[in-house]
């Protein structure tokens, strides 16, 4: 669990400053579960810079709480929580002297938004709250004040726990709360989960991850492990912890990121998901007279594919359905062995380039429009699909047909401008598993909006 908190102060020496306003925001990982916002009567002068920057005087605070009487709610809100602010060390300081002034010993964990954003989002011109969420099309409102602040870093926030593909801070955390290290029972963890499409993570005591797994619905799947009399599911019972997850709303991120992170992370019971996802491809080459041919054959990493199949049955019915869409020849498909005519053209339904009867220039543009829409070889777009919330939507990159990453964005905020979507994107790797990932799911999934880019 985490604090997220911002402070306005008075300004002046050090450790003599005094709090003019104070907003926490608790949050799961997932969503603000609980919320303290406050202005405080310092009793002491506002410095004159921080009254033209905040907006924040003293006659506002004349009637304001003074610290004494709100320090239980802070204590009650932070427990067993770690502290997160921007620029942590400042907001963490200026909190435990208050606390100190009162003879309370006020301890916590800390983590810095700016130090995990150096860390996560390097290169950025600015680290900067405004500038940094402004560079990342994070929306802030009421720049300056405690709980506008502090909104804009729970937005923050949440982006770096999207990419922190280690999951540096989540196991960080499990370590250190008392609660989770204890082994509760399976009901306490599913009754915590959500029926939400998303990766989920299940962890030992000490906050290792031993499985990764995905799906349209956590608490369903996680219900499964639990109650599953398999092998691997029972040595995952008696081991496990802790399950976390990262919802993603769209089901492509879910698998691209299922697929990144057991590679990365290796857990002890995803062996077999560490294997290449997919046994066959299909294939094109030009015969002697011209014409394009397509052939189903075993997957060859040495061989460009047009696209990739689960199995080779899943492929047969890719050309089954394209032979019909794209009025094309069973012969030149492999679908129909033959020296001579195919079947379709016996009963007209093949234009005749089994027999050399339809001129090459009109059958080969058929298959090209066929190979340019289900390979992105060479392609820039960007996959639009369903977000974690009403108001979001997920984007997956591709530049020069190379799968960079995913990231969310909200529908208020436009990502025409690339420079800030790659800002937004979790990077990760492309490769022959996220190729077949991303077109399998383009080719169940015909109504995407993609966009395409120069």
């Amino acid at each position: 669990m985490y604090a997220i908190l911002d402070i306005e102060t008075t300004g002046g020496k050090y450790n003599e400053e005094g709090i003019t306003e104070i907003a926490i925001y608790k949050y799961d990982g997932h969503q603000v579960v609980d919320q303290f916002i406050s202005l405080i009567n310092p009793e002491r002068e506002i410095q004159p810079f921080v009254v033209n920057l905040t907006g924040i005087n003293s006659n506002m605070l004349r009637n304001a709480p003074k610290f004494y009487e709100v320090a239980k709610r802070i204590v009650e809100i932070t427990d067993d929580c770690i502290i997160v602010a921007h620029n942590a060390q400042f907001d963490y300081r200026i909190l435990g002297t208050e606390f100190k002034r009162l003879g309370y010993d006020y301890k916590r964990q800390s983590l810095c938004t700016v130090e995990l954003s150096k860390n996560l989002i390097p290169n950025q011109p600015s680290y900067s709250l405004g500038k940094l969420v402004r560079s990342l099309g994070i929306p802030v409102a009421d720049r300056h004040r405690a709980a506008g602040d502090a909104q804009a870093t729970v937005k923050l926030f949440k982006m770096l726990l999207e990419k922190d593909s280690s999951k540096n801070i989540i196991q960080q955390s499990i370590r250190l709360n008392p609660k989770h290290q204890l082994e509760p029972r399976h009901l306490d963890i599913i009754n915590e989960l959500p029926a939400t499409t998303g990766v989920y993570y299940i962890h030992k005591a000490n906050g290792d991850i031993i499985y990764i797994g995905k799906s349209n619905n956590i608490k369903k799947r996680i219900n499964q492990h639990f109650t599953s009399t398999s092998q691997k599911s029972k040595k995952i019972q008696a081991q496990v912890a802790a399950v976390t997850y990262e919802a993603t709303g769209s089901e492509l991120v879910a698998l691209l990121k299922e697929s990144e992170e057991i590679k990365r992370t290796k857990p002890v019971y995803n062996r077999a998901l560490r294997r290449t996802s997919f046994t066959h491809a299909l294939y094109s080459f030009t015969d002697e007279k011209g014409y394009i041919n397509l052939k189903l054959d075993i997957a060859d990493g040495r061989k460009k594919a047009i696209t990739t199949f689960s199995n080779k049955q899943s492929g047969k019915s890719f050309i089954t359905n394209a032979i019909e869409e794209y009025k094309l020849c069973q012969k030149l498909t492999g679908l129909y062995p033959t020296k001579t005519s195919c079947f379709n053209f016996d009963i007209k339904a093949c234009a005749g380039a089994c027999i050399e009867k339809e001129p090459i220039e009109l059958y080969n543009k058929r298959v090209d429009t066929l190979i340019t829409k289900n390979s992105y070889a060479n392609k820039n777009m960007v996959i639009i699909d369903k977000g974690r919330e009403v108001d979001e939507r997920s984007a997956v990159l591709i530049k020069n047909g190379v799968y960079q990453g995913y990231g969310f964005f909200n529908l208020n905020y436009q990502i025409n401008n690339l420079d800030i979507l790659e800002s937004i994107i979790t990077h990760m790797k492309n490769n022959r598993d996220t190729q077949h990932i991303i077109q399998n799911y383009l080719r169940k999934n015909k109504r995407l909006k993609i966009i395409a880019f120069n």
